[in-house]
């Protein structure tokens, strides 16, 4: 496999604890090895981004500049990412960009100056790895207890956490 010149990561349950439309700042708690992972891909010069669906938008749970500074507090707790792109729109606004389709992947791509292949998208969920798929990219699951056990079954790849997926996704790298 060729070295991913990008890793993109959902947020909710794959980099910070999932909270239910979240519009707190004060509320965001780094998973466990988030900041690690993270450096990790820093230090071997692999871009990153974050690609998440905020549907709370849509339905007005939340607000634009809620989830902004949500993300804000994210990317200063993790160390600072190469791009945040979300879809703001409701699971029936039959959108681009949410997950499962292509769009936010295709995004965070052309921001970080990448090719869509070249990327990883790493995630909790099938949404996340459909995507991946969807935009021509590759995709790592990561389970949680939102994982539902035919998501895992289905998924390309998978890793225990968020540090193994990192890892797997530098040792591809150095295959020929």
């Amino acid at each position: 496999m060729n070295r991913a010149a990008a890793v993109l990561f959902d947020r909710d349950g794959t980099l910070v604890e999932d909270v239910p439309y979240n519009g707190d700042p004060d509320r965001v708690r780094p998973l466990p090895a988030a900041r690690a992972a993270l450096d990790l891909l820093r230090a071997r010069g692999i871009a990153t981004g974050v690609v998440s669906n905020q549907s709370g938008i849509g339905r007005g749970l939340l607000t634009d500049d809620q989830v902004r500074r949500v993300n804000r507090r994210a990317d200063a707790l993790l160390g600072g990412l190469g791009t945040w792109v979300y879809c703001p729109h409701a699971p029936d606004a039959r959108c681009d960009c949410r997950k499962p389709r292509p769009g936010l992947v295709i995004e965070a791509a052309r921001r970080l100056g990448v090719a869509p292949c070249d990327c990883v998208v790493v995630g909790d969920i099938a949404a996340d790895v459909l995507a991946a798929r969807a935009a021509g990219a590759r995709g790592v699951l990561v389970p949680t207890a939102a994982t539902l056990p035919e998501e895992i079954e289905a998924a390309p790849r998978t890793a225990p956490d968020l540090l193994a997926a990192v890892r797997l996704i530098l040792l591809d790298g150095e295959r020929p």
